[in-house]
Protein backbone atom coordinates (compact mmCIF):
# COMPACT_ATOMS: atom_id res chain seq x y z
CA UNK A 1 0.00 0.00 0.00
CA UNK A 2 1.49 3.06 -0.69
CA UNK A 3 2.25 5.57 2.30
CA UNK A 4 -0.26 8.33 1.27
CA UNK A 5 -2.67 5.96 1.52
CA UNK A 6 -1.91 4.55 4.38
CA UNK A 7 -1.49 7.42 6.63
CA UNK A 8 -5.32 8.04 5.03
CA UNK A 9 -6.37 5.55 6.44
CA UNK A 10 -4.66 5.98 9.49
CA UNK A 11 -6.57 9.22 9.93
CA UNK A 12 -9.65 7.65 8.46
CA UNK A 13 -9.65 5.42 11.83
CA UNK A 14 -8.76 8.28 13.80
CA UNK A 15 -11.40 9.90 12.84
CA UNK A 16 -10.22 13.08 10.81
CA UNK A 17 -11.02 14.72 7.55
CA UNK A 18 -8.50 13.50 4.63
CA UNK A 19 -8.92 14.71 0.89
CA UNK A 20 -10.51 12.28 -1.83
CA UNK A 21 -8.43 12.83 -5.20
CA UNK A 22 -8.32 11.24 -8.98
CA UNK A 23 -12.44 11.03 -9.18
CA UNK A 24 -12.25 9.79 -12.92
CA UNK A 25 -16.43 10.61 -13.47
CA UNK A 26 -16.02 14.12 -12.51
CA UNK A 27 -12.74 15.85 -14.34
CA UNK A 28 -10.79 15.75 -11.31
CA UNK A 29 -12.47 17.02 -8.85
CA UNK A 30 -11.56 16.75 -4.96
CA UNK A 31 -13.65 15.95 -1.84
CA UNK A 32 -13.44 16.50 1.50
CA UNK A 33 -14.52 13.07 3.31
CA UNK A 34 -14.85 11.57 6.99
CA UNK A 35 -16.48 7.97 8.30
CA UNK A 36 -20.19 8.81 8.59
CA UNK A 37 -19.64 6.96 12.04
CA UNK A 38 -16.97 9.53 13.11
CA UNK A 39 -19.35 12.63 11.45
CA UNK A 40 -19.47 15.84 14.21
CA UNK A 41 -21.16 19.34 14.20
CA UNK A 42 -17.29 20.15 14.06
CA UNK A 43 -17.56 18.35 10.94
CA UNK A 44 -19.73 19.42 8.98
CA UNK A 45 -18.76 22.86 9.55
CA UNK A 46 -15.57 22.37 8.46
CA UNK A 47 -16.85 20.80 5.08
CA UNK A 48 -19.25 23.86 5.18
CA UNK A 49 -16.62 26.32 5.40
CA UNK A 50 -13.30 24.75 3.24
CA UNK A 51 -14.94 22.39 1.62
CA UNK A 52 -18.43 24.26 -0.01
CA UNK A 53 -20.15 22.20 -1.96
CA UNK A 54 -22.93 19.89 -1.29
CA UNK A 55 -22.83 17.55 1.69
CA UNK A 56 -23.22 14.10 1.20
CA UNK A 57 -23.90 11.06 2.68
CA UNK A 58 -22.21 7.95 0.68
CA UNK A 59 -23.99 4.62 1.36
CA UNK A 60 -24.33 1.18 0.43
CA UNK A 61 -27.19 -0.13 -2.02
CA UNK A 62 -28.08 -2.27 1.03
CA UNK A 63 -28.62 0.79 3.54
CA UNK A 64 -30.62 2.36 0.76
CA UNK A 65 -32.65 -0.51 0.96
CA UNK A 66 -32.77 -0.43 4.69
CA UNK A 67 -33.88 3.20 4.40
CA UNK A 68 -36.50 2.77 1.42
CA UNK A 69 -34.00 4.41 -0.51
CA UNK A 70 -33.75 4.75 -4.45
CA UNK A 71 -32.23 6.82 -7.11
CA UNK A 72 -33.63 9.65 -7.79
CA UNK A 73 -33.04 9.02 -11.53
CA UNK A 74 -32.81 5.34 -12.23
CA UNK A 75 -32.75 5.72 -16.13
CA UNK A 76 -30.31 6.72 -18.77
CA UNK A 77 -32.24 9.74 -19.42
CA UNK A 78 -31.54 13.01 -18.20
CA UNK A 79 -29.08 11.71 -16.05
CA UNK A 80 -25.72 14.05 -14.82
CA UNK A 81 -24.12 10.76 -13.32
CA UNK A 82 -24.56 11.55 -10.04
CA UNK A 83 -26.26 8.62 -7.72
CA UNK A 84 -28.61 10.75 -5.89
CA UNK A 85 -31.44 9.48 -3.74
CA UNK A 86 -34.00 11.96 -2.46
CA UNK A 87 -32.64 14.40 0.41
CA UNK A 88 -33.48 13.00 3.84
CA UNK A 89 -33.68 14.95 7.40
CA UNK A 90 -33.95 13.05 10.82
CA UNK A 91 -37.48 12.84 12.16
CA UNK A 92 -36.92 13.52 15.70
CA UNK A 93 -33.91 15.74 16.71
CA UNK A 94 -33.43 18.84 14.44
CA UNK A 95 -34.67 22.00 14.43
CA UNK A 96 -34.43 23.36 11.06
CA UNK A 97 -32.88 20.76 9.73
CA UNK A 98 -29.43 22.67 8.24
CA UNK A 99 -27.00 23.46 11.17
CA UNK A 100 -24.17 21.47 11.17
CA UNK A 101 -25.66 19.64 13.97
CA UNK A 102 -28.30 19.27 12.92
CA UNK A 103 -27.16 17.51 9.40
CA UNK A 104 -24.27 15.71 12.09
CA UNK A 105 -27.16 14.34 13.92
CA UNK A 106 -29.05 13.15 10.35
CA UNK A 107 -26.24 11.19 9.14
CA UNK A 108 -25.59 9.79 12.80
CA UNK A 109 -29.98 8.86 12.71
CA UNK A 110 -29.50 7.29 8.90
CA UNK A 111 -26.34 5.13 9.73
CA UNK A 112 -27.66 3.51 12.78
CA UNK A 113 -27.91 -0.04 12.94
CA UNK A 114 -31.75 -0.49 13.15
CA UNK A 115 -32.19 2.59 11.24
CA UNK A 116 -35.47 2.63 8.85
CA UNK A 117 -37.54 4.76 6.77
CA UNK A 118 -39.37 5.54 9.62
CA UNK A 119 -36.58 7.54 11.41
CA UNK A 120 -36.02 9.75 8.11
CA UNK A 121 -38.42 12.61 6.42
CA UNK A 122 -38.12 13.62 3.11
CA UNK A 123 -37.18 16.59 1.69
CA UNK A 124 -34.21 17.24 3.93
CA UNK A 125 -30.57 18.89 4.31
CA UNK A 126 -28.54 15.57 3.97
CA UNK A 127 -28.25 14.67 -0.11
CA UNK A 128 -27.57 10.75 0.01
CA UNK A 129 -26.05 9.05 -3.11
CA UNK A 130 -25.98 5.12 -3.46
CA UNK A 131 -22.94 3.53 -4.13
CA UNK A 132 -22.49 0.30 -6.79
CA UNK A 133 -21.99 -2.40 -5.01
CA UNK A 134 -18.52 -3.31 -6.04
CA UNK A 135 -17.30 0.33 -5.36
CA UNK A 136 -14.28 2.19 -7.30
CA UNK A 137 -13.53 -1.36 -8.69
CA UNK A 138 -17.02 -0.62 -9.88
CA UNK A 139 -17.04 3.03 -10.46
CA UNK A 140 -13.71 5.25 -9.68
CA UNK A 141 -15.58 8.08 -8.23
CA UNK A 142 -15.19 10.36 -4.96
CA UNK A 143 -18.89 8.57 -3.71
CA UNK A 144 -17.45 4.77 -3.87
CA UNK A 145 -13.97 5.38 -2.96
CA UNK A 146 -15.61 7.18 0.45
CA UNK A 147 -16.79 3.72 1.15
CA UNK A 148 -14.25 1.38 0.36
CA UNK A 149 -12.01 3.79 2.11
CA UNK A 150 -13.95 3.40 5.94
CA UNK A 151 -14.14 0.20 5.00
CA UNK A 152 -10.48 -0.78 4.59
CA UNK A 153 -9.90 1.93 7.90
CA UNK A 154 -12.10 0.07 9.97
CA UNK A 155 -14.58 2.66 10.21
CA UNK A 156 -18.12 1.45 8.86
CA UNK A 157 -19.64 1.40 5.86
CA UNK A 158 -20.86 4.87 4.55
CA UNK A 159 -19.35 8.34 4.72
CA UNK A 160 -19.86 11.55 4.24
CA UNK A 161 -18.26 13.62 1.66
CA UNK A 162 -18.36 17.33 0.16
CA UNK A 163 -17.18 18.73 -2.92
CA UNK A 164 -14.21 21.68 -2.58
CA UNK A 165 -14.64 24.77 -4.49
CA UNK A 166 -11.87 27.51 -5.01
CA UNK A 167 -12.62 30.75 -3.60
CA UNK A 168 -13.54 31.89 -7.07
CA UNK A 169 -16.46 29.45 -7.21
CA UNK A 170 -14.91 27.16 -9.74
CA UNK A 171 -14.06 23.34 -8.81
CA UNK A 172 -10.72 22.93 -7.26
CA UNK A 173 -7.74 20.46 -8.20
CA UNK A 174 -5.41 18.92 -5.72
CA UNK A 175 -2.53 21.92 -6.58
CA UNK A 176 -5.31 24.38 -5.43
CA UNK A 177 -5.52 23.43 -2.28
CA UNK A 178 -1.77 23.39 -1.05
CA UNK A 179 -2.71 25.89 1.53
CA UNK A 180 -5.33 23.96 3.19
CA UNK A 181 -4.21 20.51 3.42
CA UNK A 182 -0.73 22.16 5.31
CA UNK A 183 -2.73 24.54 7.26
CA UNK A 184 -4.98 21.50 8.75
CA UNK A 185 -2.74 18.50 8.30
CA UNK A 186 -5.14 16.71 5.96
CA UNK A 187 -3.68 13.54 4.34
CA UNK A 188 -4.84 13.04 0.52
CA UNK A 189 -6.44 9.52 -0.58
CA UNK A 190 -5.71 8.71 -4.54
CA UNK A 191 -8.79 6.93 -6.20
CA UNK A 192 -6.03 5.44 -8.73
CA UNK A 193 -3.68 4.12 -5.43
CA UNK A 194 -6.93 2.56 -3.82
CA UNK A 195 -7.83 1.08 -7.01
CA UNK A 196 -4.58 -0.60 -7.11
CA UNK A 197 -4.63 -1.74 -3.05
CA UNK A 198 -7.99 -3.09 -3.95
CA UNK A 199 -6.67 -5.06 -7.09
CA UNK A 200 -4.12 -5.96 -5.43
CA UNK A 201 -6.28 -7.68 -2.49
CA UNK A 202 -8.46 -9.51 -4.86
CA UNK A 203 -5.53 -10.70 -6.71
Amino acid sequence: MSGALEKALAAIAAGRIVVIAGDRLRGGDIDLMIAAKHVTPEAINFMATHGRGLICLAVTPERAGQLSLSLVNPGPDRQTGRPFARSIEASEGVSTGISAADRAHTVQVAIAEAATSAHIHSPGHVFPLIAKAGGVLERASACEASIDLSRLAGAGDAAVICSIMRDDGEMARIDDIGDLIAVHGLEVAEIGALIARLEGADA
